[in-house]
């Protein structure tokens, strides 16, 4: 997901009708193949918000859905989508240049079981049909909000996992990955804490690698700096 940046340019409602977001939108700079990509490839890869009312329609044929919450560039869903061709995968990210970026390498690769939505994924999830579609869900690297008043702001909350498990089938997998110790701790606490999920590793377990997960840029920025990953599995039950 997006790292956190200068929200002068978002427009927002008033104060008391706010909603907290677990992100900051942000432009950036679209270089001149993410602009066409978006222009181009957007209306095929797309998935518009009133599609999730029946989120198995976004899809030509009926198989498992992966989503992926902040997908950053995109690397971990292309290959995901190209490793795994008889699941479907469904992309959340606000971030254009990213979008741009996934669409322009997925329409390269021919890859035909991916659609992408550049809106707000925890409000979209609200939206979309309130009964189990999701199959495996993956949070990797989201903002870390490292300062403790904007912990209100992380994704990973009890509400947000409320919203999720009604969504998830059975035995659904919940990645999550993170670079940053005390929101690795949030997670477990908030995680291992709800009923409707299970730590695969036992409360407060960690996996020993990354799994079938590729490393991710945000990633590589934390091994950079020193810091330790922190990968979670958790099953809904």
């Amino acid at each position: 997901m997006s790292r956190p940046t200068d929200a002068s340019t978002t427009e927002h409602p008033p104060a008391h009708h706010r909603r907290i977001r677990s992100f900051v939108r942000r432009e950036g700079r679209l270089t001149p193949a993410q602009s066409r990509a978006l222009d181009a490839l957007l209306p095929r890869y797309g998935a518009p918000v009133a599609a999730f009312a029946q989120p198995a329609s976004l899809f030509e044929r009926a198989a498992p859905i992966t989503i992926e919450i902040g997908f950053g560039d995109g690397d971990n869903l292309l290959a995901a989508c190209q490793a795994n061709p008889a699941r479907n995968y469904i992309g959340f990210e606000v971030h254009r240049p990213g979008v741009g970026r996934l669409l322009d390498r997925a329409d390269k690769a021919g890859v035909t079981n991916l659609r992408v939505c550049s809106e707000d994924a925890a409000e979209t999830l609200a939206g979309s049909a309130a009964e189990p579609w999701i199959d495996q869900a993956f949070v990797l690297f989201p903002d870390p909000w490292h300062k403790a008043r904007h912990h209100k702001r992380r994704l990973i909350q009890p509400a947000f996992l409320d919203m999720l498990a009604q969504r998830m089938a059975s035995g659904a997998q919940l990645r999550l990955a993170t670079d940053w110790a005390d929101y690795a701790e949030h997670m477990a606490e908030v995680c291992d804490a709800h009923p409707a999920f299970a730590n695969a590793q036992g409360p407060g377990g960690q996996m020993p690698e990354a799994g079938d997960r590729i490393v991710t840029k945000f990633e590589r920025r934390g091994l950079r700096l020193g810091h330790t990953i922190a990968d979670f599995d958790y099953r809904r039950v």
